[in-house]
């Protein structure tokens, strides 16, 4: 069964950085799948926090993610990763990896899911 498992969550200091990783597992055209990341903070929506292309050629980011957070790809090793730096407390969410057909797909939520990994940020 094709799946997606994230890690690399945890808690961080306000200012500290982390870096999740998605592997997709048993996906044999994740090297042709748009992917990206989510997060849901308690009491609140799942909201998008990045996109990549299959290729990793092109990119996008909710506005709070811009300049602190770097999403990358690595399609040898079926691997997606967010690199998240300057953390603050608004940050603390789970942290969902998605992939599908298209970057329109994955941007709207429509993909698949990981089942998510804690990250808190401790001010």
């Amino acid at each position: 069964q094709p799946h997606l498992v994230e890690s690399g969550g945890g808690l961080v200091q306000a200012g500290g950085s982390l870096r999740l990783s998605c592997e997709a597992s048993g996906r044999t055209s994740f090297d042709s799948e748009a992917t990206g990341w989510f997060r849901q903070a308690p009491g609140k929506e799942r909201e998008f926090v990045a996109y990549i292309s299959w290729s990793g050629g092109s990119t996008y980011y909710a506005d709070f993610a811009k300049d602190r957070f770097t999403i990358s790809r690595d399609n040898a090793r079926n691997m997606v990763y967010l690199q998240m730096s300057n953390l603050i407390v608004d940050d603390t969410a789970i942290y969902y990896c998605t992939a599908g057909d298209t970057g329109t797909t994955v941007v709207a939520g429509h993909g698949s899911w990981g089942r998510g990994t804690q990250v808190t940020v401790s001010s």
